[in-house]
């Protein structure tokens, strides 16, 4: 293996600035209030709410061409580029699933922009390319956003995502000749086609045409009235069978699926993104013959718990549920007599948390968590026990795809310091091997993970992985990146990243600690991160960096923090309340205006989460850690670099504009020793899709903007 060695550190922070400071870009402070509850709220910087505006779009283009010219500047960035770009060019290989008799992946050959989906016509075959999604654009900004193949593995359905919007187009493609049939459905989110037994068509869901900006093609309006509809082969989509829909409620979600055996059409409905959910179903009779004019039942009718149907047997449906068991147990539910009484607990809460429940050859494999940790285990249809699956050591099992008819499943596995693998197993001889390694430029031997726990600041024992190369010395000298989330039932589990690597690589420490908030040990962890009681996970960030002081790990002047989405929030407040905590921070496509993230598109869905300003007590505690109400004028905050893209219709793009324009106000103008800026990624969204070259890019801006403040040599 070729050996990167350390260069000299790079240049003094006196000598990366030009002769005459830059200044930041001008944003004129409105004089827009709102008021809340009776309490006064400026909004000066509400004008770039509209993203196609002049002003906004010249305030955008200063801020990317001073950001620009600081990142060119780095001396490290492009040997972070030459090193990601190095490690990144390794084959990737998607878990294979089977349907028909033919065996389909994704693989990616290493710098693709975007991953490539193949059939093979058995497991030994030469495979063929069926769907290349880096023909569909020359900068790779249309990404293959999901496949969903027939039952008799004849017909895919496929969706594409441009420039990372969460908006799907649904094509059909044949397996047999590699030809799009004549099918086109549109205006899709949060949704996924779902084939009928006989493959003459598929049900999802959709949202009515919104309205479109002429000059751009985006598409920011909020959200309403999702509808679940069948689309059969050969049809317009005007044409297309309405099932059901719930006119009284229109913010709630209504998406469905069929049953492997084709019987049953599952329809789970949502309101926002609590776990809690109602079921329904429609019992289409002759899966060859389906009755779609069957009537739709209610299954689960009171919003108490999360329900997740995981297959059936006739009449008798298997189902996950957090219902008197916070960690989860499975039940079976008889449709002809639903009632709670006739519920049978088929494998029973313990004290791992259930992530998920396959069906495979006849059997459950249950897939759980220990300390956010995967572990595997198979369990008979009577709820018996048949043993456990070893894993590699701490890791995360990631996708795992079996029929219900064979007992043959694959299953994928990756760490800190292992890019993922591919795993075959067979719950009938309970017999597995490795299926798949990809082979990076890296000797993962040289790297190891530990897992500590912490207490945050009320007492609550936090867990929390750290990576690093062996032989670090524990001096608090060592560069570190603590990385979080804390929400939305979300856990975060080791998992292998090339941009991380290459930190860890230069002598850096990656940190990652559980906050509360997510599902790391189910619904009471949760719900102790949400709402009112949110402070804790920004406690628990808080108290897992100062560990990371105490045992002289890193220190403040070398600690950097990290964080996407609701991670940019917990970035942005946490800086907020302790500017004296880190060097760097990175908070990325983050929600920032907690006053007003429920107005924009799908903002509304995390209510249930966050709480809301319309409500008195929402509008205490929110506008208590807003990451652009609690700005503090004159701090002494860390060099942050804030990211985002234009077309981000997950995360408004606004909330990281208003932040960065109003932090930029609040700060000292010194742009050498403590920047803000702002980063705008343009033709990409919130993060799925992005073609790698993007993602490099991105990844060698952050690393060398990070690595420049904390004194990090070069890779």
């Amino acid at each position: 293996m070729k050996k990167f060695l350390p260069m000299l550190l790079p240049l003094a922070a006196a000598q990366l600035s030009a002769a005459a400071e830059p200044a930041y870009p001008t944003a004129a402070r409105g004089d827009h209030v709102d008021v809340y509850h009776g309490t006064k709220v400026a909004d000066p910087y509400r004008w770039l709410e509209d993203l196609d505006s002049p002003q906004t779009t010249a305030w955008v283009e200063a801020e990317n061409q001073l950001t620009g010219a600081f990142l060119e500047k780095l001396p490290a960035r492009a040997a972070f580029r030459e090193r990601l770009t190095q490690l990144w060019n390794y084959p990737r290989t998607g878990v294979p699933f089977k349907e028909g008799s033919r065996y389909f992946f994704s693989k990616n050959t290493g710098l693709q922009n975007q991953s490539v989906f193949f059939v093979q016509e058995k497991l030994n075959a030469e495979p063929r390319v069926l769907i290349d999604p880096n023909t569909l654009a020359k900068d790779g900004t249309v990404a293959l956003a999901g496949t969903r193949v027939s039952r008799d593995g004849k017909f895919v359905a496929y969706a594409t995502a441009a420039a990372g919007s969460d908006w799907h187009e649904v094509r059909v493609r044949s397996v047999d000749t590699g030809q799009d049939a004549a099918d086109l459905v549109q205006w899709i989110k949060f949704s996924s086609p779902s084939w009928t037994k006989d493959s003459r068509g598929f049900f999802y869901s959709r949202y009515p045409a919104p309205t479109i900006d002429a000059g751009t093609g985006k598409t920011f309006s909020q959200l309403a009235n999702q509808r679940m509809y069948y689309h059969r082969l050969g049809t317009p989509q005007g044409e297309d069978r309405m099932i059901h829909e719930i006119p009284a409620e229109p913010k709630w979600f209504v998406r469905g699926g069929t049953t492997e055996d084709g019987r049953f059409v599952i329809i789970t409905i949502s309101r926002g993104s609590s776990s809690e959910n109602l079921v329904s179903y429609i019992d289409l009779g002759n899966p060859l013959a389906p009755d779609l004019g069957a009537p739709v039942r209610p299954l689960i009718a009171a919003w108490e718990a999360e329900f997740s149907v995981v297959g059936n047997d006739g009449p008798l449906l298997y189902v996950l549920t957090n219902l008197d068991a916070p960690r989860k147990r499975l039940v079976a539910i008889d449709v002809t007599k639903p009632e709670r009484a006739n519920w049978k607990t088929l494998i029973a809460q313990s004290d791992d948390v259930i992530d998920a429940v396959e069906i495979v050859g006849g059997r459950f494999v249950v897939k759980s968590m220990h300390d956010a940790s995967s572990r595997l285990a198979v369990f008979g249809k009577d709820g018996k026990p048949q043993g456990t699956i070893a894993l590699p050591g701490i890791g995360t099992v990631g996708s795992l795809s079996g029929r219900e008819d064979e007992p043959e499943f694959f299953y994928s596995f990756t760490s800190f310091a292992t890019p993922t693998s591919n795993f075959r197993h067979d719950v009938a001889t309970h017999r597995g091997a490795l299926f798949l390694a990809p082979q990076v430029a890296f000797n993962p031997a040289e790297y190891e993970t530990k897992q500590i726990f912490y207490r945050s600041k009320d007492g609550t024992r936090v867990p929390m992985f750290i990576t690093h190369r062996k032989g670090l010395k524990l001096d608090g000298a060592a560069p570190a990146i603590l990385y979080g989330y804390g929400g939305f039932d979300i856990s975060l589990t080791p998992a292998f990243s090339v941009a991380n690597l290459v930190w860890m690589e230069a002598g850096g420490i990656f940190a990652q600690p559980n906050l509360r908030g997510g599902g790391e040990y189910g619904k009471a962890w949760h719900d102790a991160g949400t709402k009112e009681k949110k402070q804790n996970v920004f406690d628990d960030f808080i108290a897992a960096a100062e560990w990371l002081f105490a045992n002289k790990y890193t220190s403040p002047a070398k600690l950097v923090l990290s964080g996407g989405s609701n991670g940019g929030l917990l970035v942005g407040a946490v800086i907020n309340q302790r500017p004296d905590l880190c060097r760097v921070a990175w908070p990325a496509v983050g929600v920032m205006d907690m006053l007003r993230f429920h107005k924009f598109t799908i903002g509304y869905a995390w209510t249930s989460d966050y709480g809301s300003s319309d409500d008195a007590p929402g509008f205490k505690y929110l506008s208590a850690y807003s990451p652009l109400h609690t700005l503090q004028k004159g701090a002494n905050y860390p060099a942050v670099l804030v990211t985002t893209a234009d077309h981000d219709d997950r995360v408004h793009p606004a909330h990281s504009f208003k932040y960065a324009a109003a932090l930029q106000a609040a700060v000292t103008k010194d742009l050498t020793n403590r920047p803000a800026l702002i980063r705008i990624e343009t033709k990409a969204g919130h993060g799925a899709g992005k073609p790698t070259s993007k993602v490099i890019e991105e990844a060698a801006d952050k690393l060398a903007f990070a690595a420049h403040f904390v004194g990090m040599k070069r890779p």
